[in-house]
């Protein structure tokens, strides 16, 4: 941490066990990623008026390059609260899901979603509302005026790239939440 770790007490007295909690934490973040430039926690206790069956507030806020991660418990929607510790470790459990996925996306290893099948459309039957498209496997699917998604059925023409999700229909295979990628290159069309 380029920072030096800042730790608030609110409403109550600081707790060295509680701040050594807190700083264990915080260094275990710190390896996490190594490019973090702050951790800043704050722990609060309910208002002197409040004490009695009063909630614990919490948050943590991470500076890295570029972006903030802010972690926030509030105790109108977490009821355990009502202990200093349970809302800490609940603010870092957190904090260190959101950084892992931060340090996942500066290296690129976002999870990849399996690629829809693509294909071109080989038959359009206006009247019937239907259609069909050909993959690259060599199969002939069905698919249906309602079945697009980023299109109007009437602009469609032989030749046209579409990506879609493939279903086994009443017939046969059947294409569903058809999208248009690419519009057809003259003198090309199937």
């Amino acid at each position: 941490m380029q920072i030096p770790l800042q730790i608030t007490f609110r409403n109550m007295k600081s707790s060295e066990a509680l701040e050594s909690y807190i700083r264990e934490r915080a260094a275990k973040l710190d390896s996490i990623c190594e490019n973090m430039v702050s951790c800043r926690v704050v722990v609060e206790a309910p208002h002197k008026h409040q004490r009695k069956g009063g909630l614990f507030h919490a948050s943590i806020d991470i500076g890295l390059p570029h972006e903030t991660i802010v972690v926030n418990r509030e105790p109108d929607l977490h009821k355990s609260y009502h202990d200093a510790h349970v809302v800490v470790r609940d603010i870092f459990d957190t904090a260190q899901r959101k950084l892992r996925d931060f340090v996942s996306r500066q290296k690129g290893e976002v999870k990849a979603h399996e690629e829809m099948p693509q294909g071109k459309i080989t038959e359009l039957y206006p009247y019937e509302d239907y259609g069909r498209i050909a993959t690259g496997l060599g199969d002939d699917i069905y698919f249906h005026r309602n079945s697009l998604i980023n299109a109007d059925f009437a602009d469609l023409t032989l030749g046209t790239e579409v990506r879609f999700v493939e279903e086994q229909g009443n017939d046969g295979p059947q294409a569903t939440s058809v999208r248009v990628v690419g519009k057809p290159q003259p003198g090309k069309e199937q």
